[in-house]
């Protein structure tokens, strides 16, 4: 099967479920393939540019091979913390990243956290609002943290359909103490 690659782009704006069934309704347009291996139909969404020209990007099938699940990449970045690269976060990575900035730069992140609770009610925010933000602690930009966040919370929203969905992710996220 071919390499199918698709630049498309999908609006944060609605609730959860809307936002989710774009994307799933965009997967559902996907080719089948006509077996395992090299005869799997296998696709890139690319989905986010980052300010410096790296991509995000979705990639189906993901390694547990579940339905509609994906797996969140960015360009040229490695997400591991040992020799060998990663350019898919863990949640952990983000996670460890946001406790950096928060316990550095608690008055900066207070504001970032703001961002991510839009990002988490499925409001847009703007590059000029996430460029705004120039932290000197954490491996990560703010507009790569917020942009990676909008597609870790609908992979959750998928997988986790009948679950919690992006709750359980945004529950881990330090607070502020904003409410």
């Amino acid at each position: 099967m071919a390499e199918h690659n698709v630049e498309c782009n999908f609006s944060n704006l609605g609730t959860p479920n809307e936002v989710r069934m774009r994307v799933v309704n965009k997967f559902s347009e996907e080719e089948k393939g006509s077996g395992k291996n090299d005869l799997a139909s296998r696709y890139t969404y690319y989905v986010e540019t980052l300010n410096n020209g790296d991509r995000i990007y979705l990639r189906r099938p993901a390694f547990l091979h579940n339905g509609f699940d994906f797996c969140v990449c960015v360009e040229n970045i490695s997400f591991s913390t040992s020799g060998r690269k990663r350019n898919a976060p863990k949640h952990q990575d983000i996670l460890n990243d946001l406790i950096a900035k928060k316990n550095t730069e608690p008055t900066l992140y207070s504001t970032l956290y703001t961002y991510i609770k839009k990002n988490y009610q499925c409001q847009e925010i703007t590059d000029a609002q996430l460029l705004s933000l120039n932290f000197t602690s954490g491996r990560f930009s703010a507009e790569m943290i917020i942009k990676v966040l909008k597609w870790l919370f609908i992979e959750q929203d998928i997988r986790y359909w009948n679950y919690s969905g992006r709750d359980m992710l945004f529950s881990n996220i330090p607070t502020t103490g904003i409410k």
